[in-house]
């Protein structure tokens, strides 16, 4: 009867073998006497200092992710706080205009916007005109190149289209380099502008953009006219 042939072990074959048998070289040191060692400074390392410099060095990594994740911990902690005083902010408002004042004071002072638009549409939501919001009826020439924006959309971050830079931002369209677009349901739009290209981005996370929207879609509900009281 013919012998099978034998099949060449692969390095990858050794290493999984010497995982499931941690022991192997308790049983048999002269086997670990014979294995070339990664060398320092010409010299070859024992297997514990070699395992000990893996383990180290493991451990930096996971001390360098545990930083990263405490990192971000701190900072949503920081924007779940600052969303909190967002919202309190909108409920103190006594009427729209105090409630437009209220929201972009908040993203101005506690988020550093640097330039705020909100834009109005929905019939009964007239508002006075001021250099951070502005009411524009559905069927105006300002309020067309959002058309392409559903009112549930995903808040759009990055780099806006020049016709939507110049309805919100006008004569300062030219300053704003990056931008988050999120729209308010059927009020119409909000817009925060940065100068930096890279502060909006697509892609970016927008969870804590998303309730803030939510929570002025529910503040301008309030002295919406065309809701009938109960």
């Amino acid at each position: 009867m013919s012998e099978s042939p034998r099949r060449e072990l692969e390095a990858a074959d050794v290493a999984v073998w010497l995982r499931e048998h941690p022991n192997f070289f308790l049983h048999h040191p002269d086997v670990a006497l014979a294995i070339d060692l990664p060398r320092e400074n010409g010299r070859a390392t024992s297997l514990a200092s070699y395992q000990l410099d893996v383990l180290r060095e493991k451990n930096r990594e996971l001390n360098r992710r545990l930083a990263e994740l405490f990192a971000v911990a701190n900072e949503n902690e920081r924007l779940t706080v600052r969303t909190h005083q967002f919202t309190l902010a909108l409920l103190r408002a006594q009427d729209l205009p105090q409630t437009l004042a209220m929201a972009v004071g908040s993203l101005r002072e506690d988020f550093s916007s640097e330039w705020v638009r909100i834009l109005l549409s929905k019939p009964g939501m007239d508002v006075a005109s001021s250099p951070w919001w502005a009411h524009a009826s559905r069927d105006s020439a300002q309020m067309a190149v959002f058309s392409d924006l559903k009112p549930d959309a995903e808040p759009l971050s990055g780099r806006l289209q020049a016709d939507k830079l110049q309805a919100l931002f006008g004569a300062e369209a030219a300053q704003v380099q990056s931008s988050a677009l999120v729209p308010l349901g059927d009020y119409g739009v909000l817009a925060i502008g940065s100068s930096d290209p890279n502060h909006f981005y697509p892609g970016m996370g927008t969870f804590f953009v998303r309730l803030m929207a939510q929570a002025l879609v529910a503040a301008l509900a309030r002295f919406d006219m065309s809701v009938p009281t109960p």
